[in-house]
Order: structure tokens, then C-alpha cells, then sequence
């Protein structure tokens, strides 16, 4: 899952993130330890998407309160899930599989019993807020996101059950 970050996450990335930025968040939070990590925290969940036995994009939830108070101060339904990281490969877009993937997070969410899912993503990210919006999100404030040494602007989206 790690190698799928690493290959995803830098196409994410604003144009003005710089490789080394990138590379240290790679290193910090996509690292195969700290997948590890998630996969053994209570309140983390990690989903995959595969396709011919291989990892072609996966997607973290997390169950806790939202630790940003830019991010609590508007997502107010509670319990609440974030939708923390959510990747598919590039030859893999276009053809179901981030939907199929998106549909389980939201099933998953509620499964366990969330009134809501958040998530964060860059503001120049049109393309992601577009299938986030189709999928039922709605822009519900702004929060920065740090990469490396850069601070990013982000929009926070909610889907409420």
C-alpha cells in the first residue's frame, strides 16, 4: 500500500510543491511503517481497491474528533469520520474504481454509525473536489495543510448521512 502512496499522493500535489517537500511527506506519513501503524490503531480503518491480486488504490479512514479547530469549528455532526487519504493508481481512474472505493468508505462510515464524513483537499485539486462533489461532498470551510516545509490551502468537504 505504501508504493501505491508514494506513486499517488505527488499527482495530489499543488504545482508548487517542491520534490523534496514531497519526498519528506512521503517519508513521514506514507511510509510502509506507518502503514503498519494504521492498520494496527483502533481508529484507523484502511481500505484497498485490487485488481489482478494487486493494490491499485486504497483509501484511510479515521474515527476521531477532528484534532484541526478550523476543521471543528465547521464539521459539527458527530460521530464523525475523515476521510483521510484516498488514491488510485493513475491507470486505474476512469474506470470504476474510485468509485467502487469512495461507495465503500461512505458504507463503511456508516456502518459505524458516523452521522458524517469529512475530508480535506487542496483547493487547486478541481478534479478531486469534482468527484468528491459528485459523490455527495460539500465545501464546508478551509483549513491548511502542511507538505514538508509548504503550507497548502485546502477546502474541508462534508457528506452528511
Amino acid at each position: 500500500m505504501s508504493e501505491v502512496a508514494a506513486a499517488t499522493f505527488p499527482l495530489a500535489c499543488p504545482p508548487g510543491s517542491t520534490p523534496a517537500d514531497i519526498a519528506a511527506f512521503i517519508a513521514e506519513w506514507l511510509s510502509p511503517e506507518r502503514f503498519e501503524e494504521y492498520l494496527a490503531d483502533p481508529d484507523r480503518i484502511v481500505l484497498k481497491a485490487v485488481s489482478d491480486d494487486r493494490i491499485v488504490g486504497y483509501s484511510l479512514l479515521h474515527t476521531a474528533e477532528p484534532a484541526n479547530p478550523d476543521v471543528a469549528a465547521v464539521i459539527t455532526l458527530r460521530p464523525v469520520t475523515e476521510l483521510s487519504k484516498m488514491y488510485v493508481l493513475p491507470g486505474h481512474h476512469g474506470n470504476g474504481v474510485s468509485g467502487e472505493l469512495m461507495t465503500t468508505v461512505l458504507e463503511t462510515a456508516k456502518a459505524d454509525g458516523s452521522a458524517a464524513v469529512w475530508l480535506g483537499v487542496n483547493q487547486e485539486n478541481v478534479r478531486a473536489q469534482r468527484f468528491y462533489r459528485k459523490h455527495g461532498f460539500a465545501i464546508a470551510g478551509t483549513k491548511t495543510f502542511l507538505v514538508g516545509t509548504q503550507s497548502h490551502s485546502d477546502y474541508v468537504m462534508q457528506y452528511a448521512f
